[in-house]
């Protein structure tokens, strides 16, 4: 079977010289269909620039990226947000809603992009947002919720396309404890539901809901394990009870 994600030997360095920096320093790894993994590092480990790699928002110093079959390794900014708005949907820490927006029209947003018409773009955003328990909060707008509900909105934006990747960059770091737990249940439930999802994370907790965790130190893959069912429950119940 073919990798979703396939990192070949990638370096991103920057200040090039006497002074530069290894961000990445020759990280390889695979991520296949269906998988739920954890990216978990410190400030500074490198786990934010490998993020902006698998996101397509940055491109190697060296090495190869294949995203869902496709080399991105060295495409143009035009080409790059194509291929973001293709195949990737993104959750992010600060939520990124559009203020003046309700809940469906933000949701929606990405497919206009995507050219999809009026109204299988309505349709594909009530699914999205039933799917995280929003139906009755669409036609709110961000300041009139609350930021575990913000969050659902972005998750809810995030998969309504069905993008083959779902990248989450710290999704509960602006949240109390009891919307983490929410949170951290929907995408345990869309990986349940076949999702492909990558988690960027500081949080060894948040890090124990993924299946598998990558732990990145100094620009380096420091290890990579997968937990079996009984060690994740064992893990979900330290976090979330």
């Amino acid at each position: 079977m073919d990798a979703l994600i396939d990192v070949r030997d990638m370096y991103k360095i920057y200040n090039p010289g006497e002074n530069e920096v290894h961000a990445l320093d020759g990280v390889s790894f695979k991520v296949y269909e269906g998988e739920f993994v954890a990216i978990i590092g410190h400030s500074g480990s490198g786990k934010s620039t490998l993020m902006n790699m698998l996101g397509c928002l940055d491109v190697p110093t060296e090495g190869t990226y294949i995203l869902n079959g496709r080399d991105v390794s060295d495409l143009t900014d035009n080409e790059l947000s194509e291929v973001r708005n293709n195949y990737i949907g993104f959750i992010f820490q600060g939520f990124n809603l559009i203020s003046n927006l309700t809940a469906i029209e933000n949701v929606e947003l990405p497919l206009i992009y995507r050219h999809v018409d009026r109204n299988t773009r309505h349709r594909l955003a009530m699914e999205a947002l039933e799917k995280v328990g929003l139906k009755d909060r669409v036609k709110h707008k961000p300041s009139e919720m609350s930021g575990g509900q913000q969050q659902r909105v972005a998750i809810a934006r995030a998969i309504a396309a069905a993008p083959p990747l779902i990248l989450a960059d710290e999704p509960t770091g602006n949240l109390d404890s009891k919307s983490t737990k929410d949170i951290m249940a929907i995408l345990n439930g869309l990986n349940e539901q076949g999702n492909t999802i990558v988690l960027i994370t500081h949080d060894d907790g948040i890090a124990a809901n993924a299946k598998r965790v990558v732990r990145i130190m100094d620009g380096k893959i420091e290890s990579d394990t997968t937990r079996d069912d009984t060690e994740t429950d064992i893990y979900d119940k330290i976090l979330l009870h």
